[in-house]
């Protein structure tokens, strides 16, 4: 039999050409949108053609086929078959991207995915999934499921097309009206997710039609999930380390701008949704599966290569809605999804992963809550649904053991690149940082025996409970005898010295001591050895992380501060004049790190000198190494240099303003006996001798010109230098005034030392 020819030489060139200069027009973008399946611009027998040369799959035949159906009295089932065949072209390329740990998408690499997106594959399949065609034509569940995966493929493997969907705040609000229904919650969420997280705005979830209802009717795996959504709508972008973030930076955005910002109003809105916060919390504090044997055991190796991947939480989701869609009823405590059948076709340790990584969205979520504007309404929430000690009962559960030495430490804003189980502790841990911070209800993390313990504490000492102490709810502390802040300074001691989890574990235990210095909550960390395990952490362990060092000497001045007995014990720990030397050591490696500590010791040693009556104070600071260094005028100078030299108004971070603060309490200690001509002039001297007149007293000058400005509004920090220091905020103010004081009469105005050739004190911060 004769077949037909497909045309001359001349025909076929013609159709080449032909097709050519439609594919430049596309990339060109002269031809966008539905114009790109229109039949006028590609006949059939031209695609099929190409198709041969250019290995396009069919897809641009099939995207022609899927553009020609939609319509009124369409057959559905024909264009589900279709999409559905498209959805297995694009499929394996997007897996295959996420496997091979690809960083940036290559068209070479996906193919299809590239032919899919060229001839409007996005547009037929929004145009599928759109409200409107949806209802119009009763589309199934089935393929706007279907629908939405080839989204999310696409997403994946072609650069620019996660941004163009959302540029369309239209889809986007579509797609969380969508998530109501529960056969494509998990699609929908998934490809949200990523939509979100490359938007320039961040989305107002007040906007969200009937945001309330859609947020209850969610079952507690709908809810996880939806955590992975809320994590980039209630936190600002990732600020980084560059100077745009300074505190300068800040400054000049908030002047700008005084409404909250969309992240601020995303958080209240969700503390106000009925029953939000106990749902979190019974998330929270559900018990992980236990793992029976050692083959349970989460591998991190295997874990950090792979399963962090979206698309594997996404399976897992996958695999509880259909199993949560069994149950007739959903119990309280999830119990349902340990016992169904489904779940006992994963490995345990699949299953522990699975309850993990809910774990660290919801985490996530009451951590940024915490640290937010509603703190009060959101501490007395999680204290009402007794979070603390569910988690203390879930404290042991976790697997706490070192790390891969390849583990990277992980700071307040750095994006976390690691397994479900490290994610799940630091989360863990931040919680517990954001929970204790300056708040009463930090008792909470002790159980009512230890509660005692502080009572007794402060009645052997003769000192008056704190009311915030005396104030506490017993019915809502941790159960057993053990409380949360116990075992997390178990963990911390056994914890190997090389991991990553020190940092957050020092910051926990830290945040526990921060405020109004307690005497009976020193004593309590005492008794248990941390202050001789810190002081092992920072002289004997060969430690070298300056954010690990810069923990430790924050936790370990908290613990010494004002308190007598916590210099007898430094003082038996740091026994030999060799040990002191390599503890003084570490403190200059980075006087940025260690500042708080020489704060707390300058605040002891003011406040032991005024107690000379007292037989024991005056005997350990005889004996102490620390106390007798400290109180040498020339090491407190030395400090006061270097201090006011690190930083200037054009590098303060919230990393590094400490060091200003601190700079600030050794003055105004001085200026209390009288001698802050003597200190300034010192500083006047030091500049001369450094052969730099005028640069050092400049630059501090403008530095408290900008505390001014950044102080004086912020009530939340200046609570905290009052509460932290014991020196009312008032006398930090005035001392400010006093230096920054323009007579040149005046002995305590810095203007006053520094000569008139070399004075350059009023230039706007901006120029400096």
């Amino acid at each position: 039999m004769a077949t037909r020819s497909s045309g001359s030489p001349r025909t076929q060139a013609s159709r080449g050409n032909s097709c050519r200069n439609i594919l430049t027009k596309i990339r060109q973008g002269q031809i966008t949108g539905a114009g790109l399946t229109r039949g006028s611009q590609f006949p059939v027998a031209l695609l099929e053609d190409r198709d041969k040369r250019a290995q396009w799959q069919g897809i641009p035949v099939l995207l022609r086929r899927l553009h020609e159906s939609s319509h009124p009295n369409s057959d559905l089932s024909k264009i589900h078959s279709i999409v559905t065949e498209l959805s297995s072209l694009l499929s394996m390329e997007a897996m295959s991207f996420v496997t091979e740990e690809r960083k940036t998408p290559q068209e070479s690499a996906s193919p299809n995915t590239y032919t899919f997106v060229l001839f409007g594959g996005i547009h037929e399949c929004l145009k599928t999934t759109d409200f409107k065609f949806a209802s119009l034509f009763s589309v199934s569940d089935d393929l706007i499921k279907d629908c939405l995966s080839v989204l999310y493929n696409c997403c994946i493997c072609t650069e620019g097309v996660t941004k163009s969907l959302a540029a369309r705040e239209d889809f986007v609000m579509f797609l969380f009206t969508l998530m109501s229904n529960k056969k494509v919650f998990l699609q929908t969420a998934t490809l949200i997710e990523d939509i979100l997280s490359v938007r320039k705005e961040i989305i107002q979830l007040e906007e969200i039609p009937n945001l309330a209802n859609l947020v209850q009717s969610f079952n507690q795996q709908q809810l996880a999930n939806f955590c992975r959504i809320l994590s980039v709508t209630i936190s600002e972008p990732d600020v980084g380390v560059d100077d745009k973030h300074t505190l300068l930076a800040r400054s000049t955005q908030q002047k700008t701008s005084t409404c909250p910002s969309r992240a601020e109003n995303n958080q209240v809105t969700l503390v106000n949704i009925p029953s939000f916060i106990e749902r979190l919390c019974k998330l929270a504090t559900r018990k992980v599966t236990e793992a029976a044997g050692a083959s349970a055991r989460l591998e991190l190796e295997d874990w950090h290569s792979w399963l962090d991947n979206a698309l594997v939480m996404d399976a897992l989701m996958q695999l509880a809605i259909e199993e949560a869609e069994q149950s007739s009823t959903e119990s309280s405590d999830e119990s349902s999804l340990s016992s169904s059948p489904l779940r006992h076709r994963l490995p345990q340790s699949m299953k522990i992963v699975h309850e993990i990584m809910y774990k660290v969205e919801v985490l996530y979520v009451l951590c940024v809550l915490l640290m937010g504007r509603q703190r009060n309404q959101v501490h007395r929430m999680l204290a009402e649904f007794k979070l603390i000690p569910g988690l203390n009962d879930l404290f042991d559960k976790l697997i706490w053991r070192r790390q891969t030495s390849g583990h990277v430490l992980h700071r307040q804003n750095q994006n976390c690149d690691c397994s479900p189980e490290i994610s799940f502790k630091i989360q863990f841990l931040r919680l517990l940082q954001s929970f204790s911070d300056h708040h009463e209800n930090k008792y909470l993390l002790l159980s009512g025996q230890e509660l005692n313990e502080l009572s007794d504490i402060y009645l052997n000492a003769n000192i008056i409970e704190m009311e915030a102490l005396n104030n506490t709810d017993r019915n809502l502390v941790c159960d057993g005898k053990k409380g949360l802040l116990t075992r997390l300074i178990s963990v911390m001691k056994k914890e190997p010295i090389d991991s990553s989890f020190r940092f957050w574990q020092a910051r926990a235990v830290e945040s526990f001591l921060r405020g109004m210095p307690s005497y009976a909550d020193q004593v309590f960390l005492l008794r248990r050895g941390m202050l001789e395990h810190i002081l092992y952490c920072i002289i004997d362990s060969g430690c070298k992380s300056h954010d690990v060092l810069q923990s430790y000497f924050d936790l370990l001045g908290e613990l010494m501060k004002f308190n007598i007995d916590a210099f007898k014990r430094f003082n038996k720990y740091v026994n030999t004049e060799e040990k002191f030397q390599m503890f003084l050591t570490q403190i200059n490696s980075s006087l940025v790190d260690s500042n708080m500590l020489v704060r707390c010791i300058v605040l002891s040693l003011d406040h032991f000198e005024s107690q000379t009556k007292d037989m024991k104070v005056v005997e350990v600071f005889s004996e102490c190494r620390f106390l007798s260094y400290m109180a040498q005028v020339e090491n407190r100078l030395s400090f006061l240099f270097r201090l006011t030299s690190i930083v200037n108004v054009q590098t303060l971070t919230q990393e590094n303003v400490s060091c200003l603060n601190t700079s600030l309490v050794i003055l105004m200690l001085a200026r209390r006996r009288g001698k802050l001509p003597f200190y300034l002039s010192a500083l006047q001297e030091k500049e001369y001798a450094e052969k730099y007149p005028g640069c050092l007293l400049n630059n501090f000058h403008n530095l408290l010109r900008f505390w001014q400005h950044h102080y004086l509004n912020k009530d939340k920090d200046s609570t905290c230098l009052e509460n932290s220091s014991c020196i009312p905020f008032t006398y930090w103010k005035e001392t400010v005034s006093v230096l920054l004081g323009s007579g040149r009469s005046s002995r305590c105005a810095i203007a006053t030392y520094i000569d008139e050739a070399y004075r350059d004190l009023d230039r706007d911060f901006l120029e400096l």
